[in-house]
């Protein structure tokens, strides 16, 4: 079992920056694959990014392609979300995500485990 805990969500300028972070208890952090979703008011969830368990693989939506970076730290059971660039229309609550199973994939509905979100607020 992996339980994940959000932060680093705000309002921002169009243009800024942004650090989210997911902090993970559980002794399966390591070999658990994670990823990052959003969702918008109104909208479904939808993915962002995603990283490997070693961390040597990324994969990112086109959304967030040159604006975003994922990257993890398994000492520290963490994973971040680096957002530069950003937009209106990336806000949106944000929410990491892992998987019990070795592989990645973009489908919300294949990941085991869930934080409770942070929200991000680009202002226009």
């Amino acid at each position: 079992q992996v339980q994940l805990v959000e932060s680093g969500g705000g309002l921002v300028q169009t243009g800024g920056s942004l650090r989210v972070s997911c902090a993970a208890s559980g002794s399966t952090f390591s070999t658990t694959p994670m990823a990052w979703f959003r969702q918008a008011p109104g909208k479904e969830r939808e993915f962002v990014a995603a990283i490997n368990w070693t961390g040597t693989n990324t994969y990112y939506a086109d959304s967030a392609k040159g604006r975003f970076t994922i990257s993890r730290d398994n000492p520290k059971a963490t994973v971040y979300l680096q957002m530069n660039r950003l937009k209106p229309e990336d806000t949106a609550v944000y929410y990491c995500a892992g998987r019990s199973r070795r592989g990645v994939t973009f489908e919300p509905q294949q990941y085991d485990y869930w934080g409770q979100g942070t929200q991000v607020t680009v202002s226009s």
